[in-house]
């Protein structure tokens, strides 16, 4: 049955868009291909306000990557005095704004009784470890968002699950294609997902099969509407057939270094002048892959690299890493 829904949804949704090959998902899940800083956040606000208004929608389920971003989701969702606030200008959302339901607050589901809508943001690691079984005593415990809550009748997963009009919104999406996360994302049984990306892959590096719409970083940039133009570093006259690629690799990494230091003088000096805590910036280097990362990391710790300046002051991120 399940299979036949979806191959029925994909259909209709290949009517539209042909490029779209599959869900991915035991729901018909849509993907946005969107650059960062263009306005990924703003677009989930369109779209759970033309849904509430056109649809008659009022169920959404927002998952956020991080906690840094998950903070900012609840303020742009839920503070109609943030500048950033989506649904500002509304006018069916004034008075009543939806009621927003969180990580924190969802086994007392605290806020606006009066609102129509209702939106429940979570961190994906919180979501995640609280739909995890633990062990007390050598006794299974159900996870916390699984136990029966006295406001709901039901526990809030439950609650979650009998929705029949819940929607998902996915914000960096690409970070749900994990086991545990796909898992417990389509036991919600959400009647349409909606994933938002500026990177459209998947753990083991595989394609979306479910992009609708797609504006990427050059579309931004050719455009210049969305995001600020890069600056370049480079020399004059430089001609690189006249170095070896050891002498390219150090001259670039100095290069940076240089651009590095001399914008750290300049935050240092504002803050100064200003009475203002000194941020501290960082260079962030990209390699191929990772013994070229490993060499990376040994040459700026070496006496070739600014003298030995930043030896013990290199952090190599990568896959073979993750317990550093």
């Amino acid at each position: 049955m399940l299979e036949m829904f979806i191959a029925a949804e994909l259909a209709k949704v290949k009517s539209t868009v042909p490029t779209v090959k599959g869900f991915d998902r035991d729901f018909p899940s849509l993907a946005f291909s969107i650059a960062t800083g263009v306005g990924k956040t703003r677009l989930m606000g369109a779209i759970i306000a033309y849904l509430y208004l056109k649809k008659g929608i009022k169920h959404f389920f927002v998952l956020a990557p991080n906690l840094t971003l998950y903070e900012k989701l609840i303020k742009d969702f839920g503070d109609e005095t943030y500048s950033k606030y989506v649904f500002k200008g509304i006018s069916e959302f004034v008075g009543k704004p939806p009621r927003i339901v969180t990580g924190e607050n969802y086994q007392d589901r605290s806020g606006n009784l009066f609102s129509d809508v209702e939106i429940n943001i979570f961190n994906i690691s919180k979501f995640n470890t609280e739909n995890k079984t633990t062990k007390k005593g050598g006794a299974a415990v159900a996870p916390r968002m699984r136990r029966l809550s006295e406001y709901l009748g039901q526990s809030y997963f439950d609650y979650l699950a009998s929705l029949r009009d819940l929607v998902i919104l996915m914000d960096e999406a690409h970070r749900y294609h994990g086991d545990a996360s796909k898992k417990a994302i389509n036991e919600l049984r959400p009647v349409l997902g909606l994933e938002m990306t500026a990177t459209p892959f998947d753990e083991k590096g595989r394609a979306f099969k479910n992009i609708v719409f797609e504006y990427n970083l050059a579309e931004a940039l050719d455009d210049g509407l969305y995001v600020k133009n890069p600056a370049i570093a480079k020399a004059r006259n430089f001609n690189k057939d006249n170095y070896t690629p050891d002498e390219i690799e150090i001259i670039k990494l100095e290069d940076g270094i240089t651009c590095h230091e001399r914008t750290r003088l300049a935050i240092e000096m504002y803050a100064r002048q200003n009475g203002l805590p000194v941020v501290k910036p960082f260079i962030l280097v990209a390699c191929r892959d990772i013994n070229h990362a490993k060499e990376v990391e040994e040459l700026l710790q070496s006496d070739r690299i600014y003298n030995g300046v930043y030896r013990g002051k290199v952090l190599r991120i990568d896959s073979s890493s993750k317990k550093r």
